[in-house]
């Protein structure tokens, strides 16, 4: 890798950045170091803090390049590796927090999906998944993992007619639990963090291994059966 990813461990904390440089492209490479930066963050027994190093961006979503090209063993292996990195998270026995100041486009919205905890800064950027929008069918796994945190009615919104959101919106629809202003977010952060870590681990892990089962096994089932649908 080209170091768009660090790891930071601060105590009980472990801060996953990512600073491609550009736009935060997730590719399968950068996938492959992300699920290994969760597994080191599991071995340290820590919580996770997702981030963007860019200002104006969280990701603009898998390189959809191997998607466009018709070549299918890039593809499948692209979004083999965006699934491990859904998993990754969904499993993850600690509390993650999602920080999301910048434009998310699908795979770039699916860890925020997939997070604890998420955090929106108001800003002027969107987040969503507008696959439908560019011509690509949402994938099966992307469908399971969108239905089980967003609304129904954002459900539809977002997948079927590939609607990107503001910020308030995404509130609204289930990407965040909370929006703040910039000027407060490491307040909040502190704070949240610091709530995070009273909580017991062990329970937090089976409650939460429990609550997700559903949603983790019918991920897994359809990236078996159908990773990449046609249109």
């Amino acid at each position: 890798m080209d170091n768009a990813l660090s790891y930071v461990l601060d105590q009980n904390l472990a801060t996953i950045t990512i600073d491609d440089g550009k736009v935060n492209v997730m590719t399968a490479a950068l996938l492959t170091e992300f699920c290994h930066m969760v597994e080191r963050a599991r071995d340290d027994e820590a919580m996770i803090l997702l981030r963007s190093g860019r200002e104006k961006v969280f990701s603009a979503g898998f390189d959809v390049k191997p998607l466009a090209s018709g070549d299918r063993e890039a593809s499948r292996a692209l979004l083999e590796t965006g699934v491990q990195a859904i998993l990754s998270l969904l499993e993850h026995p600690f509390p993650v927090i999602g920080l999301c100041a910048g434009h998310a486009y699908p795979m770039g919205a699916f860890p925020l999906l997939a997070s604890d905890f998420r955090i929106g800064v108001t800003g002027d950027y969107l987040v969503g998944m507008n696959e439908v929008a560019i011509g690509i069918p949402v994938p099966d796994f992307a469908l399971r993992l969108a239905e089980y945190r967003l609304t129904p009615s954002h459900f539809h919104w977002s997948a079927a007619l590939g609607q990107m959101l503001s910020p308030e919106s995404a509130l609204d629809a289930g990407f965040f639990d909370l929006l703040m202003e910039p000027d407060g977010v490491d307040a909040l952060l502190e704070q949240s963090i610091a709530q995070l870590g009273t909580i017991d681990m062990a329970a937090h892990a089976s409650t939460k291994r429990r609550m997700r089962s559903g949603v983790v096994e019918a991920i897994r089932t359809a990236a078996r059966e159908r990773l990449m649908p046609t249109v």
